[in-house]
């Protein structure tokens, strides 16, 4: 039978990454890994060995948890401002070593007021990294590109939980402290070889337009219209309602359900995985159907998963909650940076970016709090995952309602 030689050529092509490509994609992958995959989840995964070892009760484990999300919230509301002041390379290697510090300050019991502080600057850190290292190594990329090492560069948060997940029960008989340590060399390694990556990404090429003499320029993007408004919104409800997952999914598996250590390590090890390959998911759908469908299905499938612990509980329904949850957490900030790349234009997605994932960083906080202090009031997980649930829901029907002036690809 002959082989049509241009059908594996276009493949080459479109998902192969090319060697100039290495650098920036490190640069985008470390900074995800930093900033979410440990900064973040590797506390979900302690979170119930801090209140078994009796460092804290679960009341003050959940309020540590918000504090992470707090200083995320700040972290993204003042990116762009310290990029400009100080470089973006600066910046991106002081928050390496920020959240470094911070695993390394953690590894001793101490008040809850000095561990919140360090959960907090984790936070600030984590979310300057997520808006500057994607961002910043995007731009550096070809625009038919885009689409394929976006995603890609996200699946460090999916590495970070994997990571977590393997790496906290296997060290738990050494000790609360030892992990936090070994936490902050994976940390440390994280900032060596973002720092020597992101000093290697190649200038963004300048946008060059010819103008005719006596015709008008080109009209800029706009960079607020509807559908921008409305994709906002939806990804701000997916940052409020993704939290019981990412925040509390363990402590619910470990001590509301008390279905033991190696279970509850196993479902995050699941939902590290499903963050792991979310991203190339997402890649692959992308390029395939375009990025506005990729957001409205991502967003449906992510309220059916976070509502599905309430009616399926058993292992097979746990992992595909922490499955399908993993995957699109990573996955949908990765689609919706793409999709709004796509409707504002490069030159001003970084600042577009960044009111996302501020808007995103608030709703995480307020959701925080606000679940911390349901959880506090009712003694269970269970309520917060109708919440998301209906969160995410509404995500969906947003984006529904989303429709660009030009027909999104």
């Amino acid at each position: 039978m002959p082989v049509n030689p241009g059908l594996g050529q276009h493949f080459l092509d479109r998902f192969v990454i090319r060697r100039d490509e290495i650098f920036l994609l490190c640069t985008g992958f470390l900074a995800t890994l930093s900033s979410i995959g440990l900064a973040r989840f590797a506390y979900t995964a302690l979170m119930p060995q801090l209140v078994l070892s009796d460092w804290f009760s679960g009341e003050q484990a959940a309020y540590l948890g918000a504090a992470n999300l707090l200083g995320y919230l700040v972290g993204a509301l003042t990116a762009s401002y310290c990029a400009e002041r100080l470089g973006t390379l600066r910046v991106l290697h002081l928050c390496l070593w920020a959240v470094t510090l911070s695993f390394a300050a953690s590894s001793w019991p101490q008040s809850m007021e000095v561990f919140a502080w360090w959960r907090w600057v984790s936070g600030v850190a984590g979310a300057m990294l997520m808006v500057l290292g994607p961002s910043a190594a995007m731009a550096a990329a070809a625009p038919e590109r885009r689409s394929l090492l976006g995603p890609l560069m996200f699946s460090g948060v999916g590495i970070g939980a994997l990571f977590s997940a393997l790496i906290v029960p296997s060290m738990l008989h050494w000790g609360l402290s030892t992990v936090w340590l070994a936490l902050a060399a994976a940390a440390a390694l994280t900032a060596l070889g973002g720092y020597y990556c992101a000093r290697r990404i190649p200038a963004p090429q300048p946008i060059v337009i010819t103008v005719q003499p006596g015709a008008a320029p080109a009209p800029r993007a706009a960079l607020w219209t509807l559908a921008i408004g409305l994709v906002m919104l939806a990804y701000m409800l997916d940052g409020f309602g993704f939290v019981p997952h990412t925040v509390f999914w363990v402590d619910y598996l470990r001590r509301e359900l008390v279905l033991g250590d190696a279970y509850s390590a196993t479902q995050w090890a699941v939902f590290g995985l499903g963050a792991m390959i979310g991203p190339l998911a997402v890649a692959f759908c992308a390029t395939r159907w375009g990025w506005r469908r990729t957001v409205v299905l991502g967003y449906a499938i992510k309220a059916c998963a976070i509502g599905l612990p309430l009616v399926w509980g058993g292992a097979l329904g746990h992992s595909l909650s922490g499955f399908a949850v993993g995957a699109l957490s990573p996955g949908m900030a990765a689609v919706t940076s793409g999709y709004l790349m796509y409707l504002v234009g490069a030159a001003q997605h970084k600042k577009m970016w960044g009111y996302a994932t501020a808007a995103f960083a608030l709703m995480q906080a307020t959701a925080g709090y606000t679940m911390a202090w349901i959880y506090a009031q009712v003694g269970s997980y269970a309520p917060l995952f109708l919440i998301g649930c209906c969160a995410l829901t509404a995500s969906t029907l947003l984006v529904l309602c989303a429709r660009p002036r030009t027909a999104a690809p």
